[in-house]
């Protein structure tokens, strides 16, 4: 018998058929031995690179890897500008120095540039850099840009406060000039409430100024006969000057209107009715840690707003508006329950002199009421569930015109809604699972609530009149239950 030393290293480690004859007495397995040979080769090339990726994973996870970019390529931008992509995310991937950063920049990038809303898919590949240059990357960017540039959309959505509904619909036309520029044109019609038509162009950046640019032009008409004998009409230009991820900045030139069709409004709205001109600054303070804008379970979220009006025009509208909101979001162990709370506060005051004597812009001034969650909404103080809209704070009488009801007996003026200066609200929100697995898998839950606020009015002298104890003894509060229906978009209670 034969040592293991002296056989073929291929007999001894496989069991190969023994060669079979033909016809004609010729060996006919050598294409057999062939092809064996070729499908080993192919599996021991697969485990290999198998190990060295293994082995570059193991490396990653245990030591930093320094590398360096050498070249940024972009691919696939027929219209879109080099430069502008370059700059949204070329120095972001440069200042990696090692592979992990890299891969987190890398991440960070195409986030950024899916944000631009001009690109139907963003792929970044990390290629080996240059022999001469070990060591280095080369980063490709490659982008799809959407084949019809230009979408839209159309509803209709109802205002259950304000027992009205509104047809809304809007065109996008995105990357018109390369700049991931978006032009778009928005039309608003609702029934006996509000009309609007604007129009506007975006740009993420526009050469070396690094921040988003905003335009608008806009006519806007609303109807507040219901609730304050007014019909608004306003007619302007905005201007986003300044736009990051915490900050915002705009300025607003705008041709206000103020109607009184019925002329049957109070003495207050009648010395404010007629034409103005508001030029005004806002800057916008925002922050939100929260896991979710439509079911919040923990985080959370911080606004400030100050907004200074009569700019360059000492005949406008002058003043000064500052609201604060606050809130936060603390979850529960039983019934993924979650317990929200929030806190707000504005004030208005006139800019001009004797200005506590002066009046405010009804317009400008703090309302509460209506329907709409004050979980979900980061805006402002605004909600006050249980209360109808502009349903809370100080109001007025309508001009009595004399005559009779229907019914005989003397007829009583309505009263109009005002709105405050000074303005501060809370609620408290918890939310829980309900105990039909349907209903979990469908996301519908319960929640309970209690809301509270107050208005008060401090221009024309009535800041004289206040006093702790009437605010506090003039507060209104709710509290109440409910089912929450979420989708997408928002959520029906």
């Amino acid at each position: 018998m034969a040592d293991a030393a002296d056989q073929n290293p291929k007999d001894a480690g496989n069991r190969v058929p023994e060669p079979w004859a033909g016809a004609d007495g010729e060996i006919a397995d050598e294409e057999y031995e062939y092809e064996e040979e070729e499908e080993l080769d192919e599996r021991a090339a697969a485990a290999l690179e198998r190990e060295k990726v293994q082995s570059v994973f193991r490396r990653l996870s245990s030591d930093l890897v320094g590398i360096r970019v050498h070249d940024v390529i972009i691919r696939g931008n027929a219209k879109t500008r080099e430069e502008l992509i370059e700059a949204e995310v070329a120095d972001l991937l440069r200042s990696a120095t090692t592979v992990q950063d890299l891969l987190s920049a890398a991440a960070d990038a195409s986030a950024r540039l899916r944000g631009l809303d001009v690109f139907e898919a963003v792929n970044i590949t990390l290629d080996a850099g240059p022999p001469e240059l070990p060591g280095t990357t080369n980063v490709v960017i490659e982008v799809i840009e959407p084949a019809i540039p230009i979408s839209g959309n159309a509803g209709v959505f109802s205002k259950p406060e304000a027992k009205a509904w509104s047809l809304e619909g809007a065109v996008k036309w995105k990357n018109l000039a390369g700049y991931a520029d978006i032009w778009d044109a928005s039309v608003a019609y609702g029934w006996d409430q509000t009309t609007e038509v604007g129009v506007g162009v975006s740009l993420p950046r526009f050469k070396s100024i690094p921040t988003p640019l905003m335009a608008r032009a806009s006519l806007l008409s609303q109807d507040w006969m219901k609730f304050s004998s007014y019909k608004e009409r306003l007619l302007g230009l905005s201007f986003g000057l300044l736009s990051t991820r915490h900050h915002d900045l705009s300025y607003n030139l705008t041709w206000r209107t103020l109607t009184d069709p019925s002329r049957l409004a109070s003495t207050s709205i009648r010395r404010q009715l007629g034409h103005n001109l508001l030029s005004a600054l806002k800057y916008t303070y925002k922050i939100d840690q929260r896991d979710s804008h439509i079911r919040p379970t923990k985080g959370y979220a911080f606004l400030s707003s100050s907004q200074v009006g009569g700019l360059w025009d000492n005949k406008g509208l002058n003043f000064f508006r500052q609201e604060f909101d606050a809130r936060a979001a603390v979850p529960f162990g039983f019934w993924n329950a979650a317990l929200n709370v929030g806190v707000g506060a504005g004030v208005v005051l006139p800019l001009a002199r004797g200005f506590m004597n002066s009046s405010t812009p009804v317009t400008d001034r703090f309302n509460l009421g209506g329907h709409s969650s004050p979980v979900c909404s980061l805006g402002g103080i605004s909600s006050l569930l249980g209360f109808r809209t502009r349903g809370v704070g100080p109001t007025e009488a309508q001009r009595l015109v004399p005559g009779t009801s229907e019914d005989g007996s003397a007829a009583v003026p309505g009263r109009d809604y005002l709105g405050g200066d000074l303005a501060v609200s809370a609620f408290a929100d918890l939310s829980f699972d309900l105990p039909l697995k349907v209903f979990r898998d469908a996301g519908i839950h319960g929640h309970a609530f209690l809301t509270a606020g107050n208005l008060v009015k401090l221009s024309e002298g009535q800041y004289k009149n206040l006093s702790l104890d009437e605010f506090r003894r003039s507060f209104r509060s709710s509290a109440g239950v409910g089912i929450i229906l979420p989708t997408k978009l928002f959520r029906v209670e």
